[in-house]
């Protein structure tokens, strides 16, 4: 009867917290995100600012967060043709705790 008690008594991380930091732990999925906080932007613009990122991974991870329902791909058909990807409402929602984690950071973590 003690043993019963003592294991339903254990911690157990939240099943959400865990998905969003599985997903988002992702290395260049959340500074990609916060990348397009900006607004949208083309592949180019995102290579440059997302310094160290090669083509096929920022390539995941743009098909990874459109597959999530968080960045949508607009072709302009032109001439010439532009591709440019941006939040969607479900990626801009994250725009809050994305500037409190970048808050915590500068005041927590060393540079």
């Amino acid at each position: 009867m003690m043993r019963e008690a003592a294991e339903s008594d254990e911690r157990v991380c939240d099943a959400a917290l865990a998905r969003a930091f599985d997903f988002l732990g992702k290395r260049w999925s959340g500074v990609l995100l916060g990348t397009l906080l900006t607004g949208p932007a083309g592949f180019s613009e995102l290579k440059r600012a997302l310094s160290g990122i090669s083509d096929s991974m920022l390539s995941e991870r743009l098909s990874e967060l459109r597959r999530a329902g968080l960045v949508e791909r607009r072709v302009d058909e032109g001439p010439p043709v532009a591709v440019t990807y941006e939040l969607t409402s479900a990626g801009l929602a994250l725009l809050p705790a994305l500037r409190e984690l970048a808050t915590w950071a500068m005041e927590n973590l060393p540079a």
